[in-house]
């Protein structure tokens, strides 16, 4: 059997809309088979002895802390004369409390050790009880859960998977369970019938030998990577990937201990053609922009519009150089991997010098889905070194992050020149001969533009969901590698919006760092909505807060940096309202006029500002 067409593909009807999802999480995933089948659940009944405490009444307390306080401790009748009651009263209560293990069956009234833990509590307990409750062995699973309620009958007409897969219930038997297994199982449920921590204790259980079989519906997928060129079996349950029992049906494929054909009704055959023919087609996106590319090349070597130009083995790492020594702005690279080769000395030298000058370099590397599926990840000294690269702020001068899910190998400074091509940029494996590959340099602007809204966006989804992490958890290590990742892209004025929404001020200081540094490359207006948002936060400022004299220097060194090209916008965002800020904070000096303000060095007017 031979197909193209999903529709020709094994896939039952009733799974064609997740297989559909499946494959549009990932442009790089292919469903070539979605089957279901039916498994068997054990239902066993089980008894649970419990016990658990009640709030202790007057009169229990009375003798309970007159067994623990009173020295010697007082007799039944002795008590009940010290209260004013009639024996019988004290009598009755502490045989009660005898009955449950507060009290020794002693005379006079002795708390026992279990006693005295509930009457910390301000509690006693119970007499035990017993519930019943289902326990259900699941061989997918590998486990046995609890519920109160039995199981309902489904019908099913599914093929048996124990048919092509031996499914064992070994660890997943009832009888084999110890007490703690037990109590451990239930306490992570929802049954709320052990709870240690309020007194609630099961103390033990009896196994009721009614076992039931009942049927449930589990779907098998085989699933082709083409980035990773890997075919996977998937067990889920509705939309739950069951993870353990997919890696079981894996590992036993890889043993040839089950049947691809007879699980997936695909021939060996089937799979290997579907193979080829997905990978001639993966990246297709990328492959059009080549294409156009060399049709371009082609057409013209150079003309008004820009040109596309072919680099070919040594000529590469040279243009590379080249080209990122040439940045004003901003470097983009995504490289699949990256090691130390590449990432020596003279390249993070030259990362620094570009740092300096204001540049923002991001750097986004993977090739897998999953970061932990990586064979070659980077090392934690390359990344490390990488980003120890700094502003003169001391912020992240390079961002480096796992994006994944690629096998691009791009470069585009300045939005525009793009590298694109088989070289791997950051990835060097000794190759000192000529090895036949090539790399365009493109400075096309709209092929350039193509491919940097397809990059870009990328990094700004990982923005994106770092900052909502950050949000999440209040971290503000999070925070700033974001809005240094904003920053690089030039979007400073979406930091400080998130600021001002999250009410975070005390990032507002490392914004302005950020904005420094972009101003260093003219790559932040000087006058952008950003700046005057940012000025308006300052009226939230009361000038007690820890962040305050950072926020006093950023300010400083910011008008002082839009005043060097250009002084008039400098002066027009000085207006009255905001001058009256900068003064209150301390910002400026009382004895200050705007334009004396914007003129004088950031050092001196700190240093001014501290006397």
């Amino acid at each position: 059997m031979i197909f193209h067409a999903s529709t020709a593909k094994p896939i039952d009807d009733n799974l064609k809309n997740l297989v559909k999802e499946i494959e549009e999480q990932s442009l790089s995933l292919s469903v070539l088979a979605a089957r279901q089948f039916r498994y068997c659940l054990r239902q066993t009944p089980v008894e649970l002895t419990i016990k658990e405490p009640r709030q202790f009444n007057v009169l229990e307390e009375f003798i309970i802390r007159a067994g623990i306080e009173f020295e010697p401790p007082p007799t039944a009748d002795e008590l009940a004369s010290v209260l004013g009651l009639d024996p019988v009263f004290i009598q009755s209560t502490i045989a009660t409390l005898q009955t449950l293990q507060t009290l020794a069956v002693t005379s006079p009234i002795t708390v026992t050790a279990e006693g005295r833990l509930f009457y910390e509590k301000g509690t006693v307990p119970q007499p035990p009880y017993s519930v019943q409750v289902y326990a259900i062995s699941d061989p997918l699973r590998e486990k046995v859960y609890f519920d109160a309620e039995s199981l309902n009958d489904v019908t099913t007409n599914f093929p048996d998977l124990a048919k092509f897969v031996t499914l064992e219930h070994k660890g997943s038997e009832v009888s084999s369970l110890q007490l703690e297994e037990v109590q451990q199982s239930i306490q992570t449920s929802d049954l709320a019938l052990h709870l240690p921590d309020e007194g609630k204790i099961i103390t033990a259980f009896r196994v009721i030998p009614q076992t039931k079989i009942f049927w449930r519906t589990i779907s098998l997928y085989l699933i082709f990577d083409a980035l990773e060129d890997k075919l996977s079996v998937q067990l889920r349950n509705g939309k739950q990937i069951l993870e353990s029992a997919s890696n079981r049906l894996e590992a036993l494929q890889a043993e040839g201990k089950i049947s691809l054909q007879a699980l997936c009704e695909l021939s060996n055959e089937t799979i290997n053609f579907e193979r080829e023919a997905i990978l001639n087609q993966k990246n297709a996106e990328i492959e059009s922009r080549l294409e156009k590319i060399r049709q371009r090349t082609l057409e013209a070597a150079q003309d008004k519009a820009g040109a596309a130009v072919q680099l070919c083995d040594r000529q590469i790492p040279q243009a590379f150089s080249e080209i990122l020594n040439s940045a004003k702005r901003q470097i983009l690279i995504y490289s699949p991997w990256v090691n130390q080769a590449v990432v020596d000395d003279k390249f993070l030298t030259l990362l620094q010098k570009l740092v300096n000058r204001g540049v923002g370099v991001l750097i986004g590397h993977g090739i897998a889905r999953r970061q932990e599926d990586e064979a070659r990840p980077i090392s934690p000294e390359v990344e490390a070194k990488l980003r120890g690269v700094k502003t003169p702020e001391g912020l992240p001068g390079v961002q480096v992050f796992w994006l994944g899910d690629s096998h691009v190998k791009e470069v585009i400074v300045d939005q525009e020149i793009h590298l694109c091509g088989a070289h791997n940029w950051l990835d060097y494996r000794g190759e000192y001969l000529p090895t036949g590959e090539s790399v365009y340099k493109v400075t096309i602007p709209e092929q350039v533009q193509e491919a940097y809204q397809f990059l870009a966006h990328r990094y700004q989804n990982y923005a994106q969901k770092l900052w909502e992490s950050a949000i999440a958890n209040h971290d503000p290590q999070l925070a700033v590698e974001c809005l240094c990742i904003w920053g690089a892209l030039g979007m400073e004025d979406l930091g400080i919006k998130e600021i001002e929404q999250h009410d975070w001020l005390e990032l507002v200081p490392v914004w302005l760092n950020v904005v420094l540094h972009g101003l260093r490359s003219k790559n932040v207006l000087d006058d952008s909505a950003g700046l005057q948002i940012a000025l308006s936060l300052l009226s939230q400022v009361s000038g007690e807060e820890a962040f305050v004299e950072p926020l006093r220097r950023g300010w400083r060194q910011v008008m002082e940096a839009i005043a060097t090209y250009n002084h008039d916008t400098a002066l027009n965002l000085l207006n009255n309202d905001v001058w009256a800020q900068f003064l209150r904070l301390n910002i400026a000096l009382e004895s200050d006029l705007p334009d004396k303000f914007i003129s004088s060095p950031p050092k001196q007017k700190q240093k001014k500002a501290g006397k």
